[in-house]
């Protein structure tokens, strides 16, 4: 099959398609033909060489991916060959073909083309699992996302506004704050010229919101304590500003605050699994009834995955880039 190959960690450039050999199909996964994979900011870590592959994952990039199932491992059931499907992956979404454990598949969302569908799987995975099943963002809460304009973001604001949450979200430009207010964001602010401690607490009312989803990390903590109301929740699942802070714990006792952190790929198969039947039960609905729309700023041929990366760099998109094999 083809695939994409970092050929050394690097910039973009060092991304190249070769011929590798096919997947090694066990027992319990589907051999899924790719149709469509989309970028994460992992991938990004990946290429430089900071974030390794976990034990016994496909060396090539790809958190996720959608297309056509090929084949199926004799323990395997629940599919048959022809399925349309999207999938979580530890890796290997930049290539024509990837083997997957059963569990961490789904369906296509009805009312979804399978080009589009995989653009849901990572970022349903990770916002299901982070502000749902641990934070327990519930109906009439506010919600802050940072990156309002990302793939997760995007998605984030829609299935919040679908569970009946007031969304708040920072982003860079003002284009991106009207486009995350077009798919239902309160509150926009844009983090270049507003300081958004100061606008959360004047559209509380002094309070604080009861959720954050943070990309940050380091360099916005003490700024996502300030902005949290009493029992309030922040979920760290990106460093992009450092890993380490001073923390002045007195704001934690005080508000009775609660700080969680987790990544999605390093998770046990059975870990994923129970994620991704959360995900069919409640999110694949609101896709279904149309509340919650893939949001793809741009395909590029997988052979130009370097293309895609730099643009991904740029931050210049809004939600998802993808790529086609």
């Amino acid at each position: 099959m083809k695939a994409i190959v970092i050929t050394s960690p690097g910039g973009p450039e060092v991304l190249q398609l070769q011929e590798v050999e096919d997947p090694q199909l066990r027992d319990d996964e589907l051999l899924i033909g790719v149709h469509a994979t989309a970028l994460n900011r992992a991938d990004i870590f990946q290429r430089k060489g900071s974030y390794p592959p976990p034990k016994g994952a496909s060396p090539y990039l790809g958190l996720e991916c959608s297309g056509i199932v090929l084949s199926l491992g004799k323990n395997v059931s629940k599919w048959k060959i022809g399925d349309q499907v999207c999938a979580l992956l530890a890796g290997g979404g930049y290539a024509d073909k990837v083997a997957v454990p059963a569990e961490q598949v789904l369906p296509v969302p009805p009312g979804v083309s399978l080009t589009d569908a995989a653009s849901f799987p990572e970022v349903a995975c990770t916002v299901w699992s982070t502000v749902f099943m641990m934070s327990r963002l519930s109906r009439g809460e506010t919600f802050l996302i940072h990156g309002g304009s990302s793939g997760i973001g995007t998605f984030a604001i829609q299935i919040a506004k679908y569970r009946g949450a007031k969304v708040f979200v920072t982003a860079g430009s003002e284009e991106k704050l009207a486009f995350c207010k077009s798919i239902g964001a309160d509150v926009g602010i844009n983090y270049k010229t507003e300081d958004f401690v100061a606008r959360v607490k004047e559209e509380t009312g002094g309070q604080g919101v009861d959720v954050i989803l943070d990309c940050m990390g380091a360099s916005y903590y003490q700024k996502n304590i300030d902005s949290l109301n009493l029992d309030g929740r922040l979920f760290i699942i990106g460093l992009q500003g450092g890993v380490t802070t001073q923390v002045d714990l007195r704001s934690l006792l005080a508000k009775r605050l609660t700080v969680q952190a987790a990544g999605l790929r390093n998770r046990s198969v059975e870990n994923k699994a129970v994620i991704i039947s959360e995900v069919e039960k409640n999110v694949w609905p609101a896709i279904a009834e149309g509340k919650v729309k893939p949001v793809i700023y741009k395909s590029f041929p997988l052979a130009e995955a370097a293309e895609a990366h730099q643009l991904m760099e740029s931050s210049q998109h809004i939600g998802k880039i993808l790529l086609l094999p």
